[in-house]
């Protein structure tokens, strides 16, 4: 699919973002004490679920090691222990150690620093770290750096892909470039309100929806300051990995129950 045709869905992204919104309310994404935790988190979520991912942090938190400090000074071998719930534990303890090297060597131990540089500049550092593809790349951007960037990923592109939007083979950054341009031009009316405790959320019947998403409590990482189309970017994105979780699964997909359901082309509704 050519950029131009992805252009001219903007209206149907800009849709979905909103019934999405309209239903599900503020997701409190990315759950996190800090930035730092952020990047952790962005480091060990790639190949594994968020449940894994949560074992890893709180092993992290328990050993004092959740911090620039903790894993500059843990021996690696320990640091592969206390991530080993995450999956490819070597690969992640070694990526991680690599991250606070880099952050020693250029920019003093200081991750505000680092987030300083303009942000074209700081994705082409970032992507240039060993680990880092675009999707980690772009969720540290936004979440711990609060950039204007949006983050594809593999539930972003079955979304788009279902609903007739992206095809199989459209590259990440015509989508992620694609996204962006509809939601800045989507306005304030669907975005956060920066007090969390007064954001309006839809009370779900536990019984005759269980498997309906629930969002997580705010954080410090999720209620930190940030732009507008930052938070719109942040909403969007966490709302899809609910959607997709929670509705549009990969085999079992429950298009009677999806907030999208009016939206899904009749050709493509799973049967």
């Amino acid at each position: 699919m050519r950029g131009k045709t992805l252009s001219l869905e903007a209206g149907k992204l800009r849709r979905i973002f909103q019934l999405l919104h309209a239903e599900m309310g503020p997701q409190n994404w990315w759950p996190a004490g800090s930035a730092f935790e952020v990047v952790v988190g962005a480091y060990l979520t790639q190949n594994t679920a968020w449940n894994n991912v949560e074992q890893a942090i709180d092993n992290l938190r328990s050993a004092g090691a959740l911090s620039v400090s903790g894993i500059r000074n843990i021996a690696v071998e320990e640091l592969e222990r206390l991530v080993r719930p995450s999956g490819y534990f070597r690969q992640k303890a070694a990526r991680l150690k690599g991250f606070v090297a880099h952050l020693d060597a250029h920019y003093g131990g200081s991750l505000e620093s680092l987030f300083a540089r303009p942000v074209e500049a700081l994705r082409e550092e970032l992507l240039g770290l060993s680990g880092v593809g675009p999707e980690t790349a772009d969720a540290i951007l936004l979440y711990a750096a609060n950039r204007e960037v949006f983050v594809v990923d593999a539930y972003t592109r079955r979304i788009l892909q279902r609903h007739g939007i992206t095809q199989a083979q459209t590259g990440y950054e015509e989508i992620r470039l694609a996204v962006q341009k509809a939601l800045a031009e989507a306005g304030d009316a669907h975005t956060q309100p920066r007090n969390p405790s007064k954001a309006k959320v839809r009370r779900i019947d536990r019984a005759s929806e269980p498997l309906a998403p629930v969002p997580h409590e705010p954080s410090a990482a999720s209620a930190m300051e940030r732009t507008e189309l930052a938070q719109r970017y942040n909403e969007f994105h966490a709302l899809l990995v609910q959607t997709a979780k929670h509705y549009c699964a990969k085999a079992t997909p429950r298009c009677q129950s999806c907030p999208l359901r009016p939206l899904l082309p009749l050709g493509l509704l799973p049967r």
